[in-house]
């Protein structure tokens, strides 16, 4: 069953366009995309590869710059925010959440979770532990708090790079493929995570390859070519 979803956009996204500049000439990798996100909606971004999903995530992550349009997320006209403010905003404002994980590997599972809280200089370096602490324990692996991520099996370290996602309370959360290396069991256990979160009012952008999990999301766009070739509303899930 989805959750009700209060009507105030998070994301929203008139006229977006992203170009590369390549040997070839302009690449167009996002065209004209026009999207509005509500707070709580749990969205999926399919599409082949190269059809543009990474790209919005980045642009939504602010890891890129829109080239045309306009992109406002939690209030903010993000692309008005000066390219040095960037890191620090993002930090405050957005989880991220990726395939390969990225941890660090010579940081401990809790000193990554600690990490977005210690760049952007929240809570105390005791708050910090204890708020790390309790995140890998909702996430089941604070047992592995002081491991380094090699030791952890790749669903283990899934689930701490969602704590580090969650660590500065954002929200909004993006996932670039948080599934695509994971076993079914794991898989559905960590799309389990990101539905409970977006019942919680969080919302949660998530590229994917995968469509095992339609029934999750309260909406699918699909991208074709760089341009939003369609949305739907996700299947109800049908009770016997």
């Amino acid at each position: 069953m989805h959750h009700a979803i209060p009507i105030r956009p998070a994301i929203i996204l008139k006229g977006v366009d992203k170009y590369y500049n390549t040997p070839g000439g302009r690449f167009a990798a996002l065209r004209d995309i026009h999207l509005d996100i509500q707070q709580g909606e749990f969205i999926a971004v399919v599409g082949r590869s190269g059809s543009g999903k990474s790209t919005l995530i980045n642009l939504m992550a602010a890891l890129d710059t829109v080239s045309a349009g306009e992109l406002w997320l939690a209030g903010q006209p993000v692309h008005e925010i000066r390219h040095s403010a960037l890191a620090r905003w993002r930090g405050r404002h957005i989880g991220i959440v990726f395939q390969f994980f990225q941890l660090l590997p010579t940081l401990t599972i809790a000193e990554n979770v600690m990490l977005p809280m210690d760049f952007c200089h929240l809570w105390t370096r005791r708050e910090r532990r204890a708020r790390a602490m309790m995140l890998l324990e909702r996430l089941g692996i604070a047992g592995h708090a002081d491991k380094l991520p090699a030791a952890l099996s790749g669903g283990q370290q899934q689930r701490a790079a969602i704590a580090r996602a969650l660590a500065n309370d954002p929200p909004v959360l993006l996932a670039d493929e948080p599934t695509g290396n994971l076993d079914t069991e794991t898989a559905s256990a960590i799309m389990g995570l990101f539905e409970e979160q977006a019942a919680q009012g969080r919302t949660i952008l998530m590229a994917t390859h995968e469509r095992d999990f339609d029934r999750m999301f309260n909406r699918v766009v699909t991208l074709a070519d760089g341009a939003v070739a369609g949305t739907s509303h996700a299947p109800q899930v049908q009770h016997a």
